[in-house]
């Protein structure tokens, strides 16, 4: 019988062992990229937040938006994000703007200050991979980085998914 709305069949007892490995490697991953982030500052040289740079990550690779669409791609609360980008705004590296679909809200969007200091953070982070790298045979690297894209890409299916089928009025039939 195919599986319903894409569910996978069920896994057997070797996918599952592999899969709780690979779930205690990426905890350790998710604390290892944690700790190191907060070895390098609470706040980056700037003075803004870490977290901060979610939200201008965020606007420069997905375009400029409301604090409502931020706090649901960014998981977080209306106020966080509020304050947050408040902060991002008083130092120049967002603004915020008309929402041209509702002259009463407004869109936030990086400034040209705002995408230099996202590049400088972005050429940091880029030193440090690497040299974490550094002796890592490309292949491996290469290796890594499709690795990587190939479970992102399944997450964010995924998600959408998920979302779909959350859409999808409960009961009735087919």
């Amino acid at each position: 019988m195919a599986p319903l709305h894409g569910e996978p069949p069920p896994a057997t007892e070797a996918e599952l062992d592999l899969a709780d490995e690979l779930g205690f490697q990426l905890v350790r991953f998710m604390r290892l990229v944690n700790r190191a982030k907060a070895q390098v500052a609470k706040q980056g040289p700037d003075g803004i937040e870490r977290a901060a740079y979610a939200i201008l990550f965020t606007l420069i690779h997905e375009g400029p938006q409301r604090t409502s669409k931020l706090a649901e791609a960014l998981h977080s609360e209306i106020s966080t994000i509020s304050r947050q980008s408040s902060s991002l705004v008083q130092h120049g590296l967002v603004e915020r703007t008309a929402d041209p679909e509702d002259g009463r809200a407004c869109l936030l969007a990086p400034t040209a200050e705002g995408l230099r200091v996202f590049e400088e953070n972005r050429k940091t982070r880029n030193v440090w991979l690497a040299a974490l790298l550094s002796d890592w045979p490309d292949g491996d690297r290469q290796t890594l980085m499709r690795l990587l894209d190939r479970l992102n890409v399944g997450i964010e299916k995924q998600q959408a998914q998920h979302a779909e089928d959350q859409a999808q009025p409960k009961g009735g039939t087919r």
